[in-house]
């Protein structure tokens, strides 16, 4: 039995009991090197968690280094409230797409990012290209 807290990420178990951390992205975040995310969806939703972890390392490892930005800088005091993946699918070979709606609280307000994601695997590892916001 899993005694660590719920993937931030949301993703339940086939009796929609959330997962916990280690059985889910904390596998991915924890050893990029040697247990990388196995589809574009599974990377999507580790780059999320590790957003709400400001786990900057993760998110530029798994950024497509022709798009990869220097730096990340992490929001203050901004609180990740959930992650919905509206859908996820192949879009050739090597790239795939996901639609996804993050939710946040800053300073008060809530957000909402409503983005489809590109994603491209290379050498048997996907990678986070761009998106673009709906």
């Amino acid at each position: 039995m899993e005694t660590d807290t719920a993937c931030p990420c949301g993703r339940t178990d086939a009796r929609g009991k959330p997962l916990a951390r280690s059985a889910c992205c904390g596998r991915y975040l924890d050893d990029f090197e040697h247990d990388p995310a196995p589809d574009a969806e599974s990377l999507m939703r580790s780059r999320y968690s590790a957003f709400t972890e400001q786990n900057a390392a993760y998110l530029l490892a798994t950024w497509h280094a022709g798009q990869r930005p220097a730096s990340i800088d992490f929001e203050p005091g901004c609180k990740w409230l959930g992650l919905e993946v509206r859908s996820a699918r192949m879009a050739g070979s090597e790239t795939a797409e996901v639609e996804f709606v993050a939710r946040s609280r800053t300073a008060g307000r809530a957000q909402r990012l409503h983005e489809r994601s590109r994603f491209v695997r290379e050498d048997g590892r996907w990678y986070y290209v761009d998106g673009d916001m709906l």
